[in-house]
């Protein structure tokens, strides 16, 4: 192949001048201003603008070939051996069949970049198709859509027009074989394939091609990303099609980015549908369908926002109607009661009606409407995964997508599994040599794995106790603040408690050391994933999610979990207290509020979740805007004006092959939160899609604007990531019941309401969950450093929050029958939410199928007309090479007659 390389300066200049003033006099009718002086004297046109139409484009210098992909380079000190690497593999890829075109350093803008532009002919690009089995349309869809729903002019408002959700007719589809190609709807070949199939097509070539000399095989040195990862070359990636915002000057290109801006990343456009054939076409169907799901997973958001609303707003109206509080609040009852302290020695004796404010804060979030809530959410992420599922299988079918899996792992074996793998076995089904991992190295490579992860997660759980200590530690700090705690409500400030200042800064602390470990985490999750050589894509990801969310589970829900089931329950009684390392430690375990540890979970909750999305959102928003904004200062506002198309696109930031993973695991995460604790706090719902609005746009903007053009690549699911799904959402059944049961302060309320209370009232509840406990009896270890003898004058008995036996009583300091009574209750609740949740929950999946009806019927009825019109091409084929032997064989049939009449007229003439 003729490869064409970096012309001088003035030759360019002159070249694109001239096509200019061709392509000025073709639009006017020759009757427009042509020549380069009367040009410049027009305003506005600076000859950096002369050289803007031919520059900002997506074709080689010839305007016909489209660039299909772009490497760059520089020249730097180790610049000997980077040469010998790109010559070998430009030459390399030559002879695939490629074609090159070098543009020299001299026209770049920063005058030290080549880029090297590389283009896919008819012949390549048709033998790869072939390969990679991708299908084509081979005829017009006769198959009619759906029928519009009623009321459909309700939804107007919030779509898109048609030409943009659907930017192509709907075609039956085949996989390419290039001994067909007149079975297939060929009218052009230049743009038969669409630009993301081409730079997939172009992508698996780099990713394949050597770089060592001919006759040498050094298996490793093989590869785009080995060359990225060497320096050889800066970047490789494909062009978008235009600049976001204003169409392409090139009627030829597609102006699919302007499209994706204008209708999608823009935030005002955050009401509407979003365009995903369109996401589909410009950056192929994995990163389709993440939008999709992200798109689903906010729409039932919606619902499940609405009723946490209704549940605050219960908590709300039902406040005056809360007679724990009162009784807490009142000066003749809260007032009058001592409690025990709270931690040895720095913590003094309080009284109850110090935690009024906090006690009229846990019940906007603990009350009769948070159990309705709680059993509503574990319906609702059924009717989430079930509907996804739907969802899911119709655009299966509708990206024909539906036989995928099979190609995806027989033909997408990733490079560094070719290259790393030298031994070879045969495929039992293909028949041919593949590499393969010997099951020594296999189980090796699984044990460091396994060994890693086990060490960070002990790593977490390590600082997860390290944040307990604090806990314990600091409380005696907050509480030894306080000066006189008999004629003073217990506060730090006015109106943070002791314990609410020990949970903020605990959960603020626990965050930092949240986003500290990720950032390790993530590089070594990638590291033990690529010791393991996982051999397709696809293997790599699920073993790279399954490490990523195991230890994002720890990291993020851990204290969340000490919270909910730890903190409270192991406490002991005063006099024989329970310590978290012994005695010697002198780190009493935690006690709860008078009215539970569920303001304490919803602290933390919030602080956890809002600090990750407003992190998260910072990081995908905030940081690209300053770069933009920088870019701005240094006069880049508009870059087409100084640069070509391959140097605007070079300038943007690179997708990752892992970018879409972290997007996952973000929402994933926050899938987590909404689910597992929602209990506690039933606005997470409406803080989660207030976010996913925003993510929505902020991604799109991203991808639109930022990011340069990911390589298009399939899926036709959202992997691994659905199993996970499936597992928090049973896990959350079981939090969701155990937070009810155990943290709420619920079922103690019900048990006192129906079995102990009078008139079937709540009066007397908070006298009757506080035990007392003889001060004379309390340890000097125990009891406080100053102050000790004040309650001399006062009371000889404290209180605390247990349901033990009075001091006298024969069987003093333990446990009561009502204890008992509300265990069980616990348990039976506990029980029966489960059951009843899980029984709607496999009733809601059996009933709800995981296809369409519809789209089942549509996908058999695709399948028989694809076979009836093949089975018809064979048939016209065959009768068509007939009909040609026929035509061939016809006179050489009239010539061997004649042979044969003379002959026989020989044989029977007389003889003379």
């Amino acid at each position: 192949m003729r490869r064409i390389t970096g012309k001088t300066k003035d030759e360019t200049l002159i070249e694109l001048q001239s096509a200019t003033e061709l392509q000025t006099e073709d639009e006017n009718g020759g009757n427009s201003v042509s020549s380069l002086s009367e040009r410049a004297t027009l305003p506005g046109h600076a000859e950096t603008e002369k050289l803007q139409p031919n520059k900002d484009t997506v074709f080689f210098r010839d305007g016909v070939r489209r660039i299909d992909y772009v490497l760059s380079y520089v020249d730097d000190k180790d610049g000997e051996k980077k040469q010998e690497r790109r010559r070998e593999f430009e030459a390399n890829l030559e002879k695939q069949g490629l074609e090159l075109e070098t543009e020299d350093k001299s026209d770049s803008k920063d005058q030290k970049t080549y880029f090297l532009k590389i283009h896919a002919p008819w012949e390549v690009l048709a033998h790869y198709a072939d390969v990679l089995k991708i299908k084509v349309p081979f005829k017009l869809s006769d198959i009619p859509h759906a029928h519009d729903v009623p009321l459909e002019w309700l939804s107007h408002p919030f779509r898109l027009p048609d030409h943009i959700m659907r930017p192509q007719p709907d075609y039956f589809t085949y996989p390419f074989d290039k001994n067909k190609t007149d079975f297939f709807l060929i009218n052009d070949k230049d743009t038969f394939f669409p630009p993301s199939t081409r730079n997939r097509i172009v992508f698996y070539i780099l990713a394949r091609c050597p770089y060592y000399k001919e006759g040498r095989k050094e298996r490793d040195k093989t590869g785009i990303k080995r060359l990225l990862s060497n320096g050889t070359y800066t970047a490789a990636f494909p062009l978008h099609d235009c600049p976001y915002w204003k169409r392409a000057r090139n009627a030829e290109c597609e102006s699919e980015r302007y499209n994706l801006y204008t209708h999608w990343a823009r935030f005002l456009c955050f009401y509407k549908e979003q365009p995903l054939n369109l996401i589909r076409k410009y950056y192929g169907e994995k990163i389709g369908i993440y939008f999709a799901w992200l798109g689903f997973y906010t729409e039932m958001l919606f619902f499940a926002a609405v009723m946490g609303v209704i549940c605050f707003t219960y908590g709300v109206l039902s406040y005056e109607d809360n007679r724990s509080s009162k009784e807490i609040c009142d000066p003749y009852i809260g007032g009058s009661i001592v409690m025990c302290p709270l931690c040895d020695k720095k913590c003094p004796f309080w009284k109850l009606n110090s935690t009024c404010l906090s006690s009229w804060q846990s019940h906007l979030f603990d009350n009769e409407g948070t159990v309705f809530f709680a059993i509503f959410m574990g319906i609702w992420v059924t009717l989430f995964l079930e509907f996804w599922k739907r969802r899911q299988a119709r655009l299966e079918y509708e990206w024909d997508l539906v036989d995928f899996e099979e190609e995806q792992q027989q033909l997408q074996i990733r490079p560094e599994f070719e290259i790393r793998c030298t031994n070879k076995r045969l495929n039992k089904i293909t028949q041919e040599m593949e590499p393969y991992l010997p099951i020594s190295s296999k189980c090796a490579r699984f044990c460091l794995s396994s060994a890693t992860v086990i060490f960070w997660i002990s790593l977490i759980v390590a600082c997860i106790i390290g944040v307990i200590v604090y806990r314990l530690a600091v409380y005696a700090a907050f509480a030894s603040i306080i000066k006189d705690p008999m004629r003073k409500i217990q506060v730090v400030g006015r109106f943070i408690t002791p314990q609410l200042a020990t949970s903020v800064t605990a959960s603020c602390i626990n965050f930092v050391i949240i986003m500290i470990l990720n950032f390790f985490y993530e590089r070594v999750a990638v590291w033990i994933t690529d010791m393991e050589i996982p051999k397709t894509h696809l293997e790599y990801e699920n073993r790279l999610t399954m490490k990523m969310f195991l230890f994002q589970f720890v990291n993020y829900y851990s204290s969340c979990f000490y919270v909910a089931f730890f903190k409270g329950k192991f406490v002991g009684y005063p006099g024989d207290y329970t310590y978290m390392f012994g005695k010697w430690s002198k780190l009493r375990n935690e006690e709860c509020d008078p009215g539970g540890c569920l303001i304490e979970l919803t602290t933390q909750l919030v602080i956890v979740m809002a600090g990750k999305q407003l992190w998260g959102n910072i990081q995908e928003a905030l940081l690209p805007l300053m770069r933009n904004w920088w870019s701005n200062r240094k006069g880049r506002h508009h870059p087409e004006n100084h640069s070509s198309r391959w140097e605007q696109d070079h300038g943007l930031l690179n997708f990752s092959q892992l970018g879409l993973f972290y997007e996952y695991l973000e929402m994933v995460i926050q899938f987590g939160f909404i689910t597992l604790f929602v209990a506690s706090f039933p606005l997470a719902p409406l803080l989660a899609l207030c976010n996913n609005i925003l993510e929505i746009r902020v991604d799109s903007w991203k991808f639109t604007t930022q990011f340069r053009r990911p390589v298009a690549s399939k899926a036709r699911n959202i992997g691994a990531w659905q199993e996970i799904l499936n597992a928090v959402a049973i896990l959350s059944v079981v939090t969701n019941a155990f937070i009810m049961a155990f943290t709420s302060d619920m079922i103690p309320r019900m048990v006192f309401l129906y079995a102990y209370g009078k008139n079937a009232s709540m009066s007397g509840y908070v006298n009757n969950s506080l035990s007392i406990y003889n001060i004379s009896q309390i340890p000097n270890d125990n009891m406080p450093e100053e102050g000790g003898n004040w309650f001399d004058n006062t009371t000889s008995t404290c209180r605390y929050r247990d349901y033990r036996y009075p001091p006298g009583h024969a069987r003093e300091y333990t446990h009561t029958m009502q204890f008992w009574h509300i265990l069980a209750a616990k348990m039976a609740f506990i029980i029966i939410m489960e059951h009843v949740v899980f029984v709607v929950k496999f009733f809601v999946a059996w009933m709800i199928p995981d296809v369409p009806s519809v789209v089942k019927a549509r996908f058999k009825r695709e399948r028989y007309l694809i076979q009836e019109y093949l089975h018809n091409y064979e048939v016209e084929k065959v009768k068509i090479q007939m009909s040609a032997s026929f035509m061939t064989e016809q006179p050489s049939e009239v010539s061997s007659m004649t042979d044969k009449q003379e002959v026989l007229s020989e044989c029977l003439e007389p003889p003379s």
